[in-house]
């Protein structure tokens, strides 16, 4: 044996074993879903030249089967009237969700505010009563899952059409009888994190018994660059690290707004997390700065992103089991 032989033996004895092409990392990585969230619409944002912004039922449909085959597994709606402003009205809910189903299998969430109406005479801005939004948890064409704003906030989020600072008061009569009337439909809750202090309210609520804080179909969303949370690294990662001490079970994803609709996902991906919501309601951007023409572009967009960490874009059957649905449904 030469030396040059004994060199490289030597040096191949000290390597890791190579693992079987079915036990590899890559394989192991890519079997990990992560649930895309597609918010089409919004309350706000409205179409403009080059960018189209669903607003009609039969828009928002074929959207959403566009966003779902670009990687999709759930569809956050909202409703607009005739002259495309916002409504609440079960019956605008109602057709899009059941347009929605015609066309595709991706699954459907239903808005938590609504978004703000203007009062014709006062020309304020506010949101919709307690009353009209607890009337979304009882539609006759009902989502597969619901979200909720887990706590009251300065609402600004600029990228979504909001330029103005607006007060969204989310009272415990809220989020209390939302929370039982969803967890007695063995459906599944978004909760919107507006601040640490959201954790701190819902692990109270455990305590009296209204969540059980080791569920495994509990669900957080930790905002970027809205309502006055900047996306900052350190921010999300002591937040998802609090809720994971209160919530230890319990799903987690984000949403970014403007460019952070990439970059905070990214920064979610490094940390772990379950699912990730972009759409037009938050940004109208693709990662290079450019306007995106549209929200299936930006599914496609942040595809990539995922596949560049190793995972894959989980459908709609894997999003159901991933977010607890067929444990609570059983």
């Amino acid at each position: 044996m030469t030396q040059a032989t004994a060199r490289t033996t030597a040096v191949s004895a000290c390597r890791p074993p190579i693992p079987p092409p079915h036990e590899s990392i890559g394989d192991r990585m890519s079997s990990r879903p992560v649930v895309i969230v597609v918010a089409p619409t919004g309350g706000m944002q409205m179409p403009r030249p080059g960018v189209e912004v669903p607003l009609t039922a039969d828009e928002i449909s074929a959207e959403a089967r566009r966003c779902r085959d670009a990687g999709a597994a759930l569809v956050h709606v909202h409703a607009r009237d005739e002259n495309g402003k916002n409504t609440i009205k079960p019956e605008a809910f109602n057709r899009i969700i059941k347009q929605i189903r015609d066309q595709t299998d991706i699954l459907v969430q239903t808005t938590n505010g609504s978004g703000v109406t203007q009062d014709p005479k006062t020309g304020e801005w506010r949101w919709p009563n307690d009353d009209d939004r607890l009337g979304l948890l009882n539609l006759d064409e009902a989502p597969d899952v619901y979200g909720i704003a887990a706590g009251s906030a300065d609402f600004w989020h600029p990228d979504g059409g909001y330029f103005d600072e607006v007060p969204y008061m989310n009272s415990p009569r809220y989020l209390k009888e939302t929370i039982q009337e969803v967890y007695g439909k063995g459906s599944t809750l978004e909760y919107e994190v507006t601040g640490l202090h959201v954790m701190d309210r819902l692990a109270l609520y455990a305590d009296q018994g209204l969540l059980d804080r080791n569920a495994s179909n509990l669900w957080f969303t930790f905002g970027g660059g809205l309502c006055f949370s900047p996306a900052d690294p350190e921010r999300l990662v002591h937040a998802q690290s609090y809720m994971k001490r209160l919530f230890p079970n319990a799903k987690w994803g984000v949403l970014g707004a403007g460019l952070h609709q990439y970059t905070w996902p990214a920064l979610a991906l490094a940390l772990d997390c379950d699912v990730i919501r972009v759409g037009m309601e938050d940004s109208l951007y693709l990662p290079d700065g450019s306007l995106a023409r549209t929200n299936h572009d930006i599914v496609e967009a942040v595809a990539k992103i995922v596949e560049v960490f190793g995972r894959r874009p989980a459908t709609p059957a894997e999003a159901r089991t991933i977010l607890g649905l067929d444990a609570v449904s059983q």
